[in-house]
């Protein structure tokens, strides 16, 4: 779990918006790209839920957009469309999609000492894979980025092949899932639940009656 404070307020758990996301959702990438506008404007802070959506296609009984024949093909316009429309930089890479276990691991990692790494950490994650076209699933890639941002990629390396990390990313996951999370972005407002990238207004709206 990651601590973001927009407005340099206490973090709380009632102020805060829950985002859950996988590395390997485009919606996800899109998300990361607003939820700090977001809450800024709410006047709430952020938390940041690095997660794998391997394990909540297993227990919705599904499997990612793009492998599921007719809804495959409009996904895949739709996120092109959606980046074009928010003027988000964007490609879909290939491969795609990927298990992002490594950043993933890495981000959950660094959040423990230092969660504005972290962050700073999933942004060029995202950008590496939507942008650049980096297989940011294949652990040296992960960490090669993690340099990148000023982290030390021996000791990290080391930390995201022990077992109490492993164990913090199936937590994650087994958290998220307990919750209700079932997709990425997935918000959580004050135990409101909004699934995707384009519940951003519908987040607005519900927020003007909660006040």
């Amino acid at each position: 779990m990651v601590n973001r404070n927009p407005q340099g307020r206490p973090t709380t758990a009632s102020a805060a918006i829950d985002f859950y996301f996988d590395f390997s959702s485009p919606y996800g990438y899109f998300a990361s790209t607003r939820i700090d506008a977001l809450a800024r404007e709410l006047r709430r802070a952020t938390r940041w839920h690095p997660i794998l959506l391997g394990p909540m296609f297993q227990a919705t009984g599904t499997a990612p957009l793009v492998q599921i024949p007719i809804k495959g093909d409009y996904s895949r316009h739709d996120m092109l469309r959606t980046a074009r429309l928010h003027d988000i930089p964007f490609r879909l890479p290939d491969p795609f999609p990927i298990a992002a276990v490594a950043p993933a691991r890495i981000m959950l990692h660094v959040s423990q000492t230092d969660p504005d790494l972290a962050i700073a950490y999933a942004h060029r994650v995202f950008r590496a894979y939507y942008v650049d076209n980096v297989p940011i699933g294949q652990a040296d890639q992960a960490l090669r980025l993690a340099g990148e941002v000023g982290l030390a990629t021996a000791p990290l390396a080391d930390a995201i092949a022990s077992e109490p990390v492993k164990a913090l990313l199936r937590q994650a996951n087994d958290d998220a899932l307990a919750l209700g999370v079932f997709g990425s972005p997935f918000l959580l407002i004050d135990g409101e639940p909004f699934w995707g990238f384009d519940r951003f207004d519908t987040i607005r709206l519900w927020a003007r009656q909660q006040t």
